[in-house]
């Protein structure tokens, strides 16, 4: 699973696999999410909805289909409440300044098209229309089965990764906040199959007859069936691997030969101007910078430590850093590695020393942290 360009840890899919999971029916009420259907039409008819391709907290995404300029899109729709209103017009401020600084769309940024409101049963939602795109890094690592891309195609995705990163800091003056796989989405599917262009998709431009969601009725226990029979058949497969049976054949690297490696930045719901920075926390913990993890303040640096966990994660397959949680330590082990690490480091500055002082105390109890040497928060303490 991956992200398009909503806020609160989305999960998008361009349809190469499918879904564990859905958003469930709760928030389907007032000031939630907007119940559209396929054939649905919003901006006075000129949005057509095919599918729905993702959700998020915030948010539901479809591809939709723009009559006026004969294409496909991406339409996310915004829950009503205020605060999720506000929410996405802070990401059409981002997002349009993205667009007039890139009138070519080569800066390897999501290119937003239009916005407007659609008013609905739960409210009136704010709805923004992007380009369509395809499959994120998350899901190219985990169709190569975790086994690394290779260097040659890290380069190539960490080219258009530097472009959009470099075009946002260094000419638009915005921090993306939130740099990871889910966020970083190839132009094109790796299916060439579930893309709708390239697979011939006719747009439905009608609404199908059937239940409100444009289909044959699936109960929620029905659901549920079969999301345990697909981890069930996950969990044997994964057992027949480790047995070195007929299931470790499928554990090969993939051929990646003829799949589009162009990519884009998406997800700015929680990006923000270098000079109006948010006060909370940011950035998704496995690909938090360590500036962010002691609370000493952050800029761009934040993105390019993020940027360079994914291209670990892309040559590899596996995490940079992988927080878990143990037991006695409420901190996770992104932190607790970081800590220790940056008082082992000799060119650390001297004022990052003190705020690592103050984050431990604030932090972790006393006694062992786990530390693969052997040391312990007092060891570490007695560096700082």
């Amino acid at each position: 699973m991956a992200s398009l360009f909503g806020n609160g840890g989305y999960i998008y899919s361009s349809g190469s696999e499918g879904e564990d999971e859905d958003e469930g029916t709760e928030g389907y009420r007032k000031g939630g999410y907007h119940a559209a259907r396929p054939g649905d039409r919003f901006a006075g008819g000129r949005f057509v909805a095919q599918r729905k391709i993702g959700w998020g907290n915030f948010s539901t995404v479809w591809l939709a289909y723009d009559t006026l300029h004969s294409r496909f899109v991406a339409l996310k729709i915004q829950k009503s409440a205020r605060d999720y209103a506000h929410a996405a017009l802070h990401e059409i401020e981002l997002l349009s300044a993205v667009a007039k600084g890139d009138p070519t769309n080569s800066k390897c940024v999501l290119r937003l098209l239009d916005h407007f409101k659609h008013a609905g049963p739960n409210g009136q939602h704010v709805c923004l229309v992007t380009e369509f795109l395809g499959d994120s890094l998350l899901r190219l690592i985990r169709y190569n089965r975790n086994k690394g891309i290779g260097l040659s195609r890290v380069k190539e995705i960490c080219r258009s990764v530097m472009v959009g990163l470099d075009y946002l800091h260094s000419e638009l003056g915005i921090i993306h906040t939130d740099l990871k796989p889910e966020n970083v989405l190839l132009e094109s599917t790796i299916n060439p199959a579930k893309d709708p262009v390239r697979s011939g998709f006719t747009p439905i431009l009608d609404r199908p007859v059937g239940n409100q969601y444009g289909g044959t009725v699936i109960s929620f226990s029905e659901k549920m069936l079969k999301m345990r029979a697909r981890r069930a058949v996950a969990k044997i497969s994964q057992r027949r691997v480790s047995l070195g049976g007929v299931g470790a054949e499928l554990e090969k690297e993939r051929c990646l030969d003829g799949i589009s490696l162009k990519c884009k930045i998406v997800d700015f719901g929680n990006a923000c101007w270098a000079d109006q920075q948010h006060a909370g926390e940011i950035q998704t913990r496995q690909y938090r910078a360590p500036e962010v993890i002691i609370g000493s303040g952050y800029s761009y640096s934040a993105d390019i430590w993020s940027f360079a966990c994914i291209a670990f994660e892309l040559a590899t397959g596996d995490l940079l850093f992988a927080p878990m949680n143990r037991q006695g330590c409420s901190e996770d082990e992104t932190a607790r590695y970081l800590v220790y690490s940056s008082t082992k480091l000799s060119n650390t500055p001297l004022q990052l020393f003190g705020h690592l002082k103050i984050a431990l105390t604030q932090i972790y109890i006393s006694g062992p942290l786990g530390f693969d040497d052997g040391n312990s928060w007092e060891d570490a303490s007695e560096d700082c």
